[in-house]
Order: structure tokens, then sequence, then C-alpha cells
């Protein structure tokens, strides 16, 4: 471990978090909106709050490093069944980048699941 180590970890940590706890609190501003898109592509909008509380809370346990494995976990799922679902259109190149990006952001909570949240994290001060 080098000196740069818990920082390193720490801002890895909080910049995964940061597009969950975004686009957690921009769904509950734009509400029907969301429940419009999701049910272009089949999926219920009853499931609405239960994404937002997946975004905010996840994303919120990693900024401060709870429970964080779980926590990555977690959205890892999260991340990859909302790129299966929302960004499977190919033949439209934003979409397959989002679908890229959404492979990204799972493969980095996956490492985060493996190397856990580093040294400046909740997790790591209870023990």
């Amino acid at each position: 471990m080098t000196k740069f180590t818990p920082y390193g970890a720490t801002a890895g940590r909080v910049l995964l978090a940061l597009i969950f706890v975004a686009a957690g609190y921009s769904k509950i501003g734009g509400y029907d909106g969301t429940v419009a898109f999701m049910a272009k592509f089949g999926v219920p909008g009853i499931l609405l709050p239960l994404v937002i509380i997946t975004e905010l809370g996840g994303g919120l346990a990693l900024i401060v490093g709870w429970q964080t494995r779980i926590a990555a976990f977690l959205l890892a799922g999260f991340t990859l069944i909302s790129a299966i679902i929302f960004h499977t259109d190919f033949t439209n190149y934003v979409q397959y980048l989002f679908f890229m990006k959404n492979l990204a952001i799972a493969g980095g909570l996956l490492a985060l699941v493996a190397h856990g949240p580093g040294p400046l994290a909740l997790d790591t001060r209870a023990r």
C-alpha cells in the first residue's frame, strides 16, 4: 500500500457513487417522466421507488463506505439489468455507448466488491 492508496480508493468509491446519487435524485424531480420512460420498455412504474432507493441508498453507502461490498454488488447487478433493459439498441450508437458505460461501471463496482472500500471508510473503521 502506498501513501496514496487511501485517497485513491476513496476517490474511486465516490466517483462511482456520484452517478447513482445524481440519477436517483433526478428521478424524484422527474418522477412522471421516468415512469413514462420505464413503461416504454415494459417496466412497471410501481418499481420506481425501489429504483430511487437503490440508486440513492447504494450511492450514499458507497460514498461513506458503509456495507460497501454489499452495496457495490447490488448496484453492479442493477447496472447490468438496466443496460440489458434500456440500452440494447446497438443500431443507435449512443445506446451502444450507454450499454458499454454500464458495463464499465459494473466492472468498477465488482472491483470494489473484490477489494473492499479502502482504509477511509465506515466499514474499515467498524473493524
